[in-house]
């Protein structure tokens, strides 16, 4: 069944065309990662997904309803949005901050009851939190911001989670962790769409990969399909070295450079 779909999204942002005529659709229980160079459009295609941005053309199905027809709040129940090298501004506890993902589901002044402090202490558990809770967030590692600011985002209890590099500067244990920990957001029903750069954590994490160049689908699949020579070095710029096999099932992934051949 199709959560999330989109034709031909197109958007361009002072004067330059990001995403041309891009389309786009995510199953249940599916992880999708998008993967591409740098100003390929990838986290304006998550921010558009969002709804934080809108298409100059183009449409967006939540469940065959398109976003005009949603409401905000009800987006924002079922979707959430997991920014890159997303923060804190405040010297807050990590209860506090987790609790904010509940807020699509009060209303104005509404204090948490005990279904949402139960929920709260649900998704720590999960999220490998407990005991964390009267712990300053500013006082935390890097890999543990990145757990709760993950949190956060679960504790709405979404369908559908957009992460846009979530694993960016997490040294490689962080890295798994937070990669595991989507995966079993998947196995538990919801769907993720998550920005990589590590195509080796694409390959063995997601059961699709969608490959953007230019604002442009250059290939989009399982992700021995994706992951090809032909589609690396078209989008990269570089290639693979003969006798080292495919590259998603490579361990250290033995590039050069195209430039200047």
């Amino acid at each position: 069944m199709k959560r999330l779909h989109a034709q031909r999204l197109s958007l361009s942002l002072g004067g330059e065309q990001i995403l041309q005529s891009l389309s786009f659709e995510l199953q249940c229980g599916e992880m999708l990662g998008l993967i591409g160079p740098n100003g390929a459009g990838k986290t304006t295609l998550l921010r558009l997904l969002a709804g934080l941005l809108k298409p100059d053309s183009g449409t967006i199905m939540l469940d065959d309803l398109s976003y005009s027809r949603r409401s905000h709040l009800l987006r924002a129940r079922k979707i959430a949005y997991l920014a890159q090298s997303g923060t804190a501004h405040w010297p807050m506890c990590v209860e506090r901050i987790v609790a904010l993902g509940r807020l699509p589901h009060l209303s104005d002044w509404q204090k948490p009851g005990e279904r949402d402090r139960e929920i709260i202490q649900r998704i720590m558990a999960q999220t490998d939190l407990s005991g964390f809770e009267q712990r300053q967030f500013n006082t935390l590692s890097g890999g543990e911001r990145a757990r709760v600011l993950l949190a956060r985002a679960l504790a709405a209890e979404p369908e559908i989670l957009l992460a846009d590099e979530p694993v960016a500067a997490l040294d490689l244990t962080h890295q798994l962790e937070m990669m595991a920990l989507l995966k079993q957001f998947c196995k538990r029903g919801g769907a993720v769409v998550v920005v990589l750069h590590d195509l080796q954590l694409a390959a063995h994490y997601c059961h699709r990969l969608q490959l953007l160049v230019q604002g442009r689908e250059l290939a989009n699949g399982r992700p021995a399909e994706v992951l090809s020579e032909p589609h690396i070095e078209q989008a990269f710029g570089i290639r693979v070295r003969e006798g080292f096999g495919p590259i998603c099932t490579a361990f250290a992934l033995p590039w050069e450079s195209l430039q200047g051949e």
